[in-house]
């Protein structure tokens, strides 16, 4: 066998990729190839694979690629001896067939079955065949992987194309592939490795940049020369990080150029897209004219990046520049044609901008308001309309209970226009700036701030750390948002299921709770809920009991599943909701105390004695809280509700004064006197009178001891 080991290099040279989808597909197809010649034993412990993702190639360098796997002695069990050998220790039929079946050679019928091993199984002996399996040669392993690599591509939409025939006879077979494939390169070191794929057969020869390319084909001399030679002969940065990279250089520096101030509004979807469009960047600075500034920056910073893939600059202070940066794909001696062409282009768009902003300040919001009626929401839940009322509704209790009148009024008002910019031809041209158009609108006919502030910000946060509206007013008109799709998805039976919400329910309940917590609202959650299912009253078919149950348990998932992020454990999360509780604000400052009360020595004893107790009550059925001294007869069982007099009121006033802490950590003075009681006294006694009056106790204990959380769940 080769003991020693080459480089190998594999690409496939194809029509220009989609842009989106090109870094996963680059790294995809390294990571099965090697995945697949690793699973051959044709990869080394110290295999590395390096990746590259440009428009037009996939490839893989792999490290340390044998050119034959090592063979392995494998062993099979054929059968128990007592059923292959006879009493004389010759081959019983059922021998002779399974090792027919198995291939063994039995011209020598003798030395095949002496060679067999006899070796314990179990309780009895068996047969064992030894054989030595050749390891898989590169040409072989390599052309599974590369089936394989292919084949499991995770591409977003196949295309069919036509290839001639290889065969005598003239004709076309069909290819399912993401783009038409046209180059197939594979060297183990400097030596092709005879592979095929997609009606391709393997090279050492590939294409460099369309236009820029120093040498046509660009001949790979070997495996480690791919990066270089493409560089060199083809003008091609291959890998995908790399190009990124310069990217990101060239940017830096073309806003350092044009002079201090100057900022890249750097997007890194953005920055990735463009990657992907581009074999080696150059970065050109381009211009449009200063009367474009007057329309709202989102607008043009959109369409800039949306539609033109274009690089936004900004000034010191954070507003637009009219000067924005391009990535090109071509590096010409004279770039004025290009920087033109670029500049070209842009102006219709952002004329298109300028004019919908124009047209739409001819009409106020509140002229909008009818509109609304004529837009379908939902077709259990009405038009837009109707949500718009309904939205305004739960906005108004929600704005009563939290500022009286004047909030309550406020959020009506914004909750009553915050919609009527989705008729706007702004918003209709780009629906991402709906609410962000709201606010320059109401601005435009004289609203306050609060107002504008309110209607911009009712979809926050739109994305896991997006910020929160930034006034009361936007807060509670946001919450109101959220709750009505929320109560009104769950109410009409469109459920998120496994990885399908449709609706962004999750990203909804998260946002709904990161405003109670963070905000710290005194608003209890079930009370939330019912206000919103208030607001769905009169609708034919809708559940809302369903609806707020259901919901209960869904926002509890998701604040769980939140808590845990943020680096609590499952089991304090636990300890803390199985109380349900329902100011969210509080929720931060109750695990804290339970992480503090986790934390002494006498927790987990506490801890394995709440269950315990909890268990004895389940049993018991209804328990009341009360306790006769008269009948505490044992003197463990006295200690205890002496002690329990003694600290189980500080304990309550702490809670109640919101030192949760303090609270919990007042409570380890029962450790002992609760140890005791158990040792030493019988609950369940036989006499009535008594069994009661310890059960009382005990339900006292659980009730004083589980009001900051259920202090069971931490039981190990």
């Amino acid at each position: 066998m080769n003991m020693t080991t080459q480089n190998l290099l594999v690409e496939l040279f194809v029509e220009e990729l989609p842009p989106k989808a090109l870094k996963k597909l680059g790294d995809a197809f390294a990571a099965v190839l090697a995945d697949q010649l690793k699973a051959q034993g044709l990869t080394s412990a110290d295999t590395a694979v390096t990746s590259f993702a440009s428009p037009r190639r996939l490839a893989a360098h792999i490290s340390h690629v044998w050119l034959k796997a090592e063979d392995k002695a494998v062993q099979q069990k054929l059968m128990p001896v007592s059923v292959g050998l006879d009493a004389a220790g010759h081959a019983t039929p059922a021998l002779l067939k399974k090792m027919q079946a198995m291939g063994i050679e039995l011209a020598d019928l003798g030395p095949a079955v002496a060679a067999l091993k006899r070796a314990p199984d179990g309780k009895a002996e068996a047969l064992f065949h030894d054989s030595l399996i050749s390891g898989a040669t590169l040409d072989t392993g390599l052309q599974k992987a590369l089936d394989e690599a292919v084949a499991r591509l995770p591409i977003p939409k196949v295309m069919s194309y036509q290839l001639e025939t290889d065969c005598d006879l003239p004709g076309w077979s069909s290819v399912n592939f993401v783009r038409p494939a046209h180059g197939l390169v594979a060297l183990h070191g400097p030596t092709v490795v005879p592979v095929k794929v997609l009606g391709l057969t393997a090279g050492k020869t590939t294409q460099g940049h369309r236009f820029e390319a120093a040498q046509s084909p660009v001949v790979i001399a070997d495996a480690d020369s791919y990066a270089g030679t493409l560089l060199r002969d083809g003008a091609v940065i291959a890998s995908f990080g790399d190009r990124r990279f310069a990217i990101v250089q060239q940017l830096a520096q073309a806003a350092e150029r044009l002079g201090p101030g100057y900022e890249v509004l750097m997007d890194e979807s953005l920055l990735d897209e463009v990657t992907a469009l581009v074999e080696r960047p150059n970065v050109l600075v381009c211009g449009f004219e200063e009367q474009f500034l007057e329309v709202p920056q989102e607008c043009l910073i959109l369409t800039m990046k949306a539609n033109q893939k274009y690089f936004p600059l900004l000034d010191a202070s954070g507003k637009l520049t009219n000067k924005f940066l391009v990535v090109s794909n071509i590096s010409p001696a004279d770039a004025s044609a290009v920087i033109g062409g670029n500049e070209r282009v842009v102006r219709p768009r952002l004329a298109d901008a300028k004019f919908f902003f124009d047209q739409d300040r001819k009409k106020t919001l509140e002229s909008r308001v009818q509109g609304l009626d004529k837009v379908v929401y939902h077709n259990k839940l009405g038009t837009q309309g109707e949500r718009m009322e309904r939205v305004r509704a739960i906005a108004k209790a929600i704005g009563q209970q939290l500022g009286g009148d004047v909030l309550a009024k406020a959020a009506d008002t914004a909750a009553r226009l915050a919609k009527t910019d989705l008729l706007t031809d702004m918003v209709g041209e780009f629906p991402e700036l709906q609410g962000v158009m709201g606010g320059y609108y109401a601005r435009h006919d004289g609203l306050s701030e609060d107002i504008a502030f309110a209607i911009e910000d009712h979809y926050k946060p739109r994305f896991a750390g997006d910020e929160l509206p930034r006034n009361p007013v936007g807060v509670v008109v946001a919450l109101a948002d959220k709750m009505e799709t929320l109560v009104g998805m769950f109410g009409s039976g469109n459920l998120p299921t496994g990885d399908k919400d449709p609706f962004a329910l999750r990203r909804h309940a998260l946002g709904a709770v990161r405003m109670l917590i963070e905000k710290d609202l005194p608003l209890e959650l079930s009370v939330l809920l019912n206000i919103a299912a208030h607001a769905f009253k009169g609708i034919p078919g809708f559940d809302s009991g369903r609806a707020v149950v259901d919901l209960e348990g869904f926002i509890d998932d998701r604040l769980a599943g939140a808590l845990r992020e943020q680096g609590f454990s499952a089991q304090e999360v636990d300890a803390v909701l199985a109380l349900r509780p329902q100011r969210l604000g509080q929720v931060g400052k109750l695990l804290a105390a339970v992480r503090a009360f986790g934390s002494l020595p006498e927790a987990p004893a506490l801890a394995a004695a709440n269950k315990r107790i909890g268990n004895i009550l389940k049993k018991a059925g209804e328990v009341d809280a009360h306790v006769n001294p008269k009948l505490l007869k044992e003197s463990a069982e006295q200690d205890l509700y002496a002690v329990m007099q003694r600290f189980v009121p500080e304990a309550n006033a702490l809670f109640e004064a919101g030192d949760y802490t303090a609270s919990l950590r007042t409570l380890a003075a029962l450790r002992a006197p609760v140890d005791a009681f158990f040792d030493d006294v019988m609950v369940n006694a036989q006499e009535m009178d008594l069994r009661l009056n310890r059960q009382g106790l005990l339900k006292s204990l659980h009730d004083a001891m589980n009001r900051v959380a259920d202090l069971s769940r931490l039981a190990t």
